[in-house]
């Protein structure tokens, strides 16, 4: 069966791995992007605005994908624009390809704000949840832009007549530059500035972060679970978290990636200390530091995302995530979480993105 898959944010942190999992196992796949990038062998680019329909009408005219990914969304000033936005992302998207008749499956990646709550009001009062997080908790009573893709999503599927299947992960392991949310590389570059300065890696989050336990999600493991679950029979029609399938502590972890940059950790000391401000003023610094040790990136912006780094360790609760449902259905794979970022530490190093 000739399977060719639509990527949306194929050169994303999620859809860049994705496109090579693909790939590497028989598929066509295109990449849906504005500027779509075509540094990933194999890869048919699409240039498109998921906003402008006649813009998609005109892109997609000789393309008729068997399944799409969406893996990619658009970040506004507030959860309204949030909302406004990203729906029609994803309704635009699906009445393009309505007419050909040709998608069988649809698969949309969220996240843990399907629990925690929208950026608005994040990790917030009454809106936590119990943890470990589970698929059969329900919507919480807040406007969130991830409800209103997935609704977008199921409006489509019955319409059209193909399956679908949600994807949750927790904190996404893995290389991108310019991506709004990339903890790994925020603290990698965090890690290489302290290096650089002499200063100590602190922890800037809370101490529920620093005592609890906490999982993340490799890139490439929501990337298997996205392949696996496009032609599962037993994924057909239902959400899924996903995260590398252990667990850990702030506490335990921090001290380990120090040791990988060879510098000193220090833990929880009774103050957050966000990144956000930490890294304020570090963008000339970066620029030097890109000068000399010849970096690929010397815009500090396009490889930290602070805002969001502060969001996961900040938050008041320790978060873990179940993964019963998919396991039970046939999704078996599983990553070390230390492992997750040592190997990002040492692709971003071979790409000349840190020192």
């Amino acid at each position: 069966m000739n399977r060719i898959a639509l990527i949306v944010g194929a050169s994303g942190i999620m859809g860049s791995n994705l496109a090579r999992e693909l790939l590497a196992t028989g598929w066509t796949a295109y990449g849906l992007a504005r500027r779509p990038q075509t540094d990933i062998a194999g890869l048919l680019p699409v240039a498109a605005d998921l906003l402008d329909p006649a813009s998609l009408e005109a892109a997609l005219a000789e393309v008729a994908p068997t399944h799409v990914f969406l893996t990619s969304w658009q970040r506004n000033d507030t959860e309204a624009e949030n909302i406004r936005v990203n729906g029609a992302m994803v309704r635009n998207l699906l009445a393009a390809l309505a007419p050909k008749h040709s998608v069988q499956h649809v698969a949309l990646v969220t996240g843990l704000k399907h629990y925690l709550g929208p950026f608005d009001s994040y990790a917030q009062g009454n809106s936590l949840p119990p943890t470990p997080l589970r698929e059969e908790q329900p919507r919480l009573a807040l406007e969130n832009f991830y409800y209103a893709q997935e609704d977008e999503v199921y409006a489509a599927a019955a319409r059209d007549g193909f399956t679908w299947s949600i994807h949750r992960p927790h904190t996404v392991i893995g290389k991108a530059v310019g991506n709004a949310m990339n903890l790994g590389t925020t603290l990698a570059v965090y890690a290489s500035i302290c290096k650089q300065t002499g200063e100590p890696f602190r922890w800037p989050g809370s101490r529920a972060q620093w005592e609890g336990l906490s999982d993340v999600t490799d890139a490439r493991v929501i990337a298997k679970q996205l392949a696996w679950a496009a032609t599962a029979e037993t994924a057909r029609n239902e959400a899924f978290n996903i995260t590398n399938g252990d667990y850990f502590r702030w506490s335990w972890l921090w001290p380990r990636l120090a040791a990988w940059f060879g510098i000193e950790a220090v833990g929880f000391d009774g103050t957050v200390h966000p990144l956000e401000a930490e890294l304020a003023d570090k963008a000339p610094l970066w620029r030097d530091l890109a000068t000399r040790y010849g970096l690929a990136e010397p815009d500090l912006g396009r490889l930290a995302s602070a805002w969001h780094t502060d969001l996961d360790l900040g938050r008041p609760i320790e978060v873990m995530t179940d993964m019963s449902k998919s396991r039970q259905a046939g999704f078996h794979e599983y990553q070390r979480s230390d492992e997750s970022f040592f190997d990002l530490f040492a692709q971003l190093r071979a790409d000349r993105l840190i020192p």
